[in-house]
């Protein structure tokens, strides 16, 4: 029996009826559950097996993070001068799993951050996945249940949005070797394909209109952004009963070269399409 298969069943029951949490089974399998997260033995949403398939956003893992959310107690903990009042403890063993934090950067118990990963002063909350290698900037915050790739930049100011109701719903989905510039928002169970690049100020909700202008015609996406695109802050006219006005939207102007790795291809993408950071 998988470690899935002996705590999804008493999570899901638990979840239907609260009275049950009462009961040291269904109590456990929600602890074991945000503990196996923080082990980073169990994710929110899983990628696909394949190559350009689906991810599979996994509800009951959510379900427990909010069940763990109603068992604990508020407590103080003290970190040096800081002091936090607060349900939820912060991540330990940092050394042992091959991660850098710099004060006041602070991941939450039930995240995983994977060895290599630099977390500046910023925020990882609970069910968030953080992949090796990748640099959490200064005051970057990457929301619950969001999954951050391998290898990626999330420039300072960065919001990655988190998203634990409806269970159902997916999180925020960054893939590998993106770069996020400053004060980038992305929410809403987003998608950000492999190796994209998100200029500075870039707002990507479920509903922003993300235009391909790179062909003859407009292509238009939402709720993704395909792999390897260099996107920039856009407006597009849109009529109302005041008049025409401009409302935001998100400009796809190329994508990184195939013939250069991921670092020299974000520069190039930065110089050849002049693209704030």
């Amino acid at each position: 029996m998988t470690l899935e298969d002996s705590l999804r069943a008493p999570v899901t029951a638990a979840f239907a009826d609260r009275t049950l949490l009462r009961d040291d089974e269904h109590r456990r399998a929600v602890e074991a559950t945000v503990a196996a997260l923080d082990r980073g033995e169990l994710r929110v949403a899983s990628p696909p097996g394949v190559e350009g398939g689906a991810w599979t956003t996994h509800a009951w893992v959510k379900e427990a993070i909010l069940l763990f959310f109603a068992l604990q107690q508020m407590e103080t903990t003290r970190v040096g001068p800081f002091e936090f009042h607060d349900k939820i403890p912060l991540k330990r063993d940092l050394a042992a799993a091959g991660v850098r934090v710099v004060p006041p950067g602070v991941a939450r118990y039930g995240s995983f951050l994977e060895r290599g990963v630099i977390l500046m002063p910023g925020y990882v909350n609970i069910g968030a996945r953080v992949g090796a290698g990748t640099m959490v900037d200064t005051w970057a915050t990457v929301g619950s249940c969001a999954q951050i790739g391998s290898d990626c930049h999330l420039a300072g100011g960065v919001g990655i949005g988190g998203v634990l109701e409806p269970a159902s719903a997916q999180p925020v989905i960054v893939e590998d070797g993106v770069f996020v510039g400053s004060r980038v928002v992305i929410v809403e169970g987003m998608h950000v394909g492999r190796e994209a690049v998100i200029g500075a100020g870039v707002v990507l909700t479920s509903s922003t209109v993300i235009l391909d202008v790179t062909g003859p015609q407009p292509v238009e996406f939402k709720g993704r952004v395909p792999a390897r695109s260099v996107v920039i802050p856009g407006t597009r006219a849109k009529k109302f009963p005041a008049g025409e006005f401009g409302v935001p939207c998100a400009i796809i102007i190329g994508q990184r070269s195939a013939s250069t790795d991921r670092k020299v291809s974000l520069n190039a993408a930065l110089r050849d399409f002049g693209v704030p950071v």
